[in-house]
């Protein structure tokens, strides 16, 4: 049986070794549980028998707790091991941002292969890259290397019909309606096999991201 986080934690309490606390935010843990039950540090230190000075030294992680410390804590607030030592949940706020592009309007970036179409490009910052692309190639042999960049790439057909080329698979052909989703570092070409130029929507991570 293989042990949860939380029992590899707790035995390395009892062991004695005290590296685990900073790691685990045990001072803003017990922060958390104290604020969200209304306590003020004078009530842990009654419901513990610990100093308040010792818990506020805890709290802003000047001092890390000894095993006997702990023990004080989980039997005084009533919650066991794991409750204290689950990570502290992070706040999120969202900016509540957007960048609209109508039809035709993307930042064009033409090139002998690909017509690439920049999708939400005025909106700095983006976790993800979108942008159509026409595909001019009609062969190969048309690229003088792989296509590759960090990250991971979601792709569909929009229209006609492509031979996706990639470094290590056998060329795969995707019509219209089809879509792929690979890792992008990995070598990759399109070619266009419709009567007319295909088009394509893709969707990039960046590579820090990715």
């Amino acid at each position: 049986m293989t042990a949860t986080s939380e029992e590899h934690a707790a035995l390395r309490i009892a062991s004695g070794r005290k590296a685990f606390v900073e790691p685990l935010c045990l001072g803003e843990r017990l922060k958390q549980i104290r604020l969200a039950n209304q306590w003020t540090l004078e009530d842990v230190s009654q419901r513990t028998g610990l100093a308040r000075s010792t818990l506020s030294k805890i709290e802003n992680d000047q001092v890390s707790p000894t095993f006997s410390v702990v023990q004080k804590l989980t039997t005084g607030l009533n919650i066991d091991l794991p409750q204290l030592l689950t990570p502290p949940k992070r706040e999120r706020y969202t900016m509540g941002r957007r960048d609209l592009t109508r039809r035709g309007k993307g930042q064009l970036h033409p090139t002998p292969t690909y017509e690439h179409e920049l999708l939400g490009h005025q909106l700095a910052q983006k976790r993800m890259i979108p942008f159509k692309t026409i595909v001019r190639a009609r062969s190969f042999d048309e690229y003088h290397q792989w296509v590759r960049h960090d990250g991971e790439e979601f792709l569909m057909v929009l229209h006609g019909d492509i031979m996706l080329y990639s470094e290590f698979y056998a060329p795969l052909m995707l019509a219209e309606g089809d879509s792929i989703y690979f890792d992008s570092d990995m070598g990759h070409a399109l070619v266009s096999t419709s009567a007319e130029d295909a088009i394509v929507l893709s969707v990039c991570t960046r590579g820090d991201e990715g």
